[in-house]
């Protein structure tokens, strides 16, 4: 194009033709190729327009014009390019804080630089300050702070203490630390987290499809007003003036550019979108239905009350210091909620001897000079005397206790609802989700008063994972979008509409069976999830409609010869530009929306949750 300037400008208006028509024709051939390879995949007439406008024009003898069209063209790719960039920013950040290399300590005490490639289970390792955790692992030093906003959406440091797990891809706070390796690399968190950011990269949305099917009638109506202004005004030149205000750059660029910016959004906000036709979904959901234990509930059942047997010379401290005692070597979800109880007491755990765990009943242990069972009622009114079953209100479990040979007591827990549950279902009522559900493996009465708290109509307890995936198939309200957590959620994850894990970090069956991936262990971002796919739909149609209702106006006017070709081909650039850039609106929040209440992360959810029973420790189907 330089060359074709510099020969206009010497006067050479022949030779600068001669050379803009060849060049510009040259360009045509080349997107007639690209023509010709999208109708074969189903994209009609999304450059016919172009090579129409660019050899209308050389034909014509405006070849500056030819030049524009071809500069718009090149310019529109930069745009995109550009656009695609900006998008993408959360995404590519994820990707480049990747871990590469990790130091691990030697025999002698001595550190070595080793790729992170061949870091495994056991290995120490030091962390040091403003690095990045290079694999899953537990924290050997006395405490440590670290930024896990990369896979948690949280901006806020976690502060960690010796024993907790750390998560690979979180950034070390001011000291350095060690830690002890759990995961090698590719079985750590932010491998998972990684591979589910490049699966979402590389899909495409039905909606841009959806664009592609526009581009036909659009050119169409392109073909017909340029016919039409042509044989009105018996001048070619009016032809070209209509068409090279009507090129399809805002049908290539408005969807792929929303889209994208709604993924990036949702990336900070630790909600992974893995598919791209999950957008649409999500900004299409009627039906939302929960699991119960660790998604609607926290999952850690918490001391509400201890009741003593009738004749107990025990004090409720004792009780409990009993019971915790013996639970600290049973490896049930009820014996971590007794121990912490009785640590908040400030209650010391007593030595314990020939401790035996009886699966799905209860344990035993030998706590000084008192034998003590722990479990079901079944299982205490076996092995004890005087044994009563405590008479228990919705949504409360029962932790029966024997001390020597007796009956001694119950402690009484419940699994309490998510403090941002209630407002939740009421941000996705008022998204337009008209029904709710709730799916779950525990008892009636508990399941009934958990859903009665959090304002859910639709309650099915006592299922197996089949009869969830039934449950849902059966639902006539959709899409449906189906929320949980654990190993058993992944098959009805997988036949929801929308599945979404939440608090499992890409790590677990369900996150690999789910649409969408939630990192922090916080229930609202299912609602934000919703709120994010309806606003980049919306923003996605409204710069189609932008761009196409922009172009039919420029062409209407271009029928009356007003807009010299020059000058048209340049509105239209200007047409691609309002297009992008009202694209990338899916980047910010909309007004009035509420940032999500934030909630401790989960440690992990790769583990089969216990059920919940209203009458003590059972088997593993919640």
């Amino acid at each position: 194009m330089l060359g074709v300037a510099a020969l206009a400008i010497s006067g050479n208006n022949a030779a600068a033709q001669g050379t803009a028509t060849i060049y510009a024709l040259s360009v045509a051939l080349y997107r007639a190729g690209s023509m010709v390879k999208g109708l074969f995949q189903g994209r009609w007439g999304i450059d016919l327009l172009a090579v129409t406008a660019i050899c209308s024009t050389a034909v014509v003898g405006e070849y500056i014009a030819s030049l524009v069209i071809v500069l718009m063209l090149t310019g529109g790719e930069a745009l995109e390019d550009f656009a695609h960039g900006r998008a993408t920013r959360e995404l590519r950040s994820l990707l480049e804080r990747t871990p590469r290399i990790a130091h691990r300590e030697e025999a002698g005490g001595v550190v070595e630089e080793v790729g992170v490639d061949i870091v495994g289970p056991g290995d120490i390792l030091l962390v040091k300050p403003a690095e990045t955790v290079p694999v899953d692992g537990r924290l050997l030093s006395d405490a440590g702070t670290f930024d896990e906003s990369a896979l948690t959406g949280e901006s806020l440091p976690a502060e960690r203490l010796a024993g907790d797990l750390l998560l690979s891809g979180s950034v070390n706070g001011a000291d350095a630390i060690r830690m002890v390796a759990t995961s090698s690399a590719s079985d750590s968190q932010y491998s998972q987290v990684v591979a589910l950011v490049r699966e979402a990269a590389a899909s495409r949305a039905p909606t841009v499809r959806l664009a592609d099917r526009y581009a036909v009638p659009f050119t169409l109506i392109a073909f017909v007003l340029a016919g039409a202004a042509w044989w009105l005004s018996q001048d070619p030149v009016r032809f070209v003036q209509v068409l090279v205000v009507a090129t399809p750059c805002p049908l290539l660029i408005a969807a792929p550019v929303a889209f994208l910016a709604g993924t990036s959004r949702a990336a900070k906000a630790g909600v992974i979108i893995k598919d791209a036709g999950t957008l649409e979904q999500l900004s299409r959901v009627k039906t939302a239905v929960f699991d119960k234990t660790g998604t609607l509930t926290q999952g850690r059942p918490v001391l509400t009350g201890i009741r003593l047997a009738a004749g107990a010379v025990l004090s409720q401290d004792d009780l409990l210091q009993l019971a915790a005692s013996a639970e600290q070597y049973s490896s049930h979800i009820f014996a971590a909620s007794v121990i912490a109880a009785a640590r908040e007491r400030g209650l010391p755990l007593l030595p314990a001897t020939g401790a035996s765990e009886h699966a799905t009943n209860g344990v035993g242990a030998h706590v000084g000079s008192r034998r003590v069972l722990v479990g079901k009622p079944g299982f205490i009114k076996e092995n004890t005397t005087g044994f009563e079953r405590t008479p228990l209100e919705g949504g409360q479990l029962a932790v029966y206790v024997g001390v020597g040979e007796k009956f001694a007591g119950t402690l009484i827990m419940s699994d309490p609802l998510r403090a941002n549950a209630v407002e939740t279902l009421a941000e996705l009522r008022r998204l337009g989700v008209t029904q709710t559900m709730l799916l779950t493996g525990d008892t009636s009465s508990t399941a009934q008063h958990i859903a009665d708290s959090a304002g859910i109509g639709n309650v099915q307890a006592e299922c197996l994972p089949s009869d969830k995936v039934a449950a849902v198939a059966a639902i006539p309200v959709r899409p449906v979008m189906m929320v949980g957590d654990g190993v058993n959620d992944a098959p009805v994850l997988a036949a929801a509409d929308v599945g979404i894990a939440m608090g499992a970090k890409g790590a677990t069956a369900a996150s690999e069976s789910a649409d969408v991936v939630i990192m922090l262990d916080d229930l609202s971002r299912a609602a934000l999830a919703v709120d994010i796919g309806q606003y980049t739909m919306r923003i996605a149609r409204l710069s189609i409609w932008t761009g196409i209702l922009l172009s039919f106006g420029l062409m209407a006017v271009a029928t009356l010869g007003v807009i010299p070709a020059v000058a048209g081909a340049l509105l239209q650039e200007f047409v691609d530009l309002a297009t992008i850039l009202n694209a990338l609106r899916a980047l910010g929040r909309r007004p009035g929306n509420r940032r999500p209440t934030a909630q401790a992360p989960a440690v992990s959810s790769a583990r089969v949750r216990p059920q919940v029973q209203s009458d003590g420790p059972g088997p593993a189907l919640e």
